[in-house]
């Protein structure tokens, strides 16, 4: 379990995550980096669930990027139907955002990918409260978009007794 949040705002787009991974009732870890820049296309991913469906996710991703030259457009939509199709990888549980300097998206194995339509977006069992919180923040501060990542993740560590607040945030500039 975890919570992920990205917010869209300004010059910048955002991406944060808590560090908690649990088994159960137990947390196991509170150090967990699941927030990752992937510097070679200058995009952000953040993935909720299990922690070696994500990183093989993250991977295939990657590996979407490179085949159609750093789209993540083309990239999201071939991973999603992939990872939809594909009989071993439908069984993946695990939830993924990426964001790039235009363009941030949810993808699913249910073969989703969703973008934003206020540049905020959330996910994993701590996703609701840091979404409510960074709306609200968003519609009601002047908070720079990392300011608002930052109190969400706060607030949702407050609520969710799967995420904490050891977090780790990755941005861009964005286009304005």
């Amino acid at each position: 379990m975890t919570t992920i949040v990205s917010v869209r705002r300004g010059d910048k787009v955002v991406v944060g995550g808590d560090g908690q991974v649990s088994l159960g009732n137990t947390v196991m870890k509170g150090t967990a980096k699941k927030v990752n820049m992937l510097p070679k296309h200058q995009v952000i991913t953040g993935f909720a669930g299990s922690t070696a469906d994500a990183i093989t996710l993250r991977d295939l991703f990657e590996q979407q990027l490179d085949k159609h030259q750093g789209n993540i457009v083309t990239a999201v939509i071939h991973l999603a139907r992939e990872w939809r199709s594909d009989r071993v990888l439908r069984r993946l549980e695990a939830l993924m955002l990426v964001a790039n300097k235009d363009k941030t998206y949810l993808i699913s194995g249910n073969g989703d990918v969703i973008e934003p339509e206020d540049g905020v977006i959330a996910i994993g069992s701590g996703g609701n409260y840091a979404l409510a919180a960074a709306k609200a923040l968003v519609a009601n501060t002047d908070l720079g978009a990392r300011d608002v990542v930052e109190k969400s993740l706060h607030i949702a560590a407050d609520i969710c007794v799967f995420t904490n607040d050891n977090l780790t945030i990755e941005e861009l500039d964005a286009v304005a």
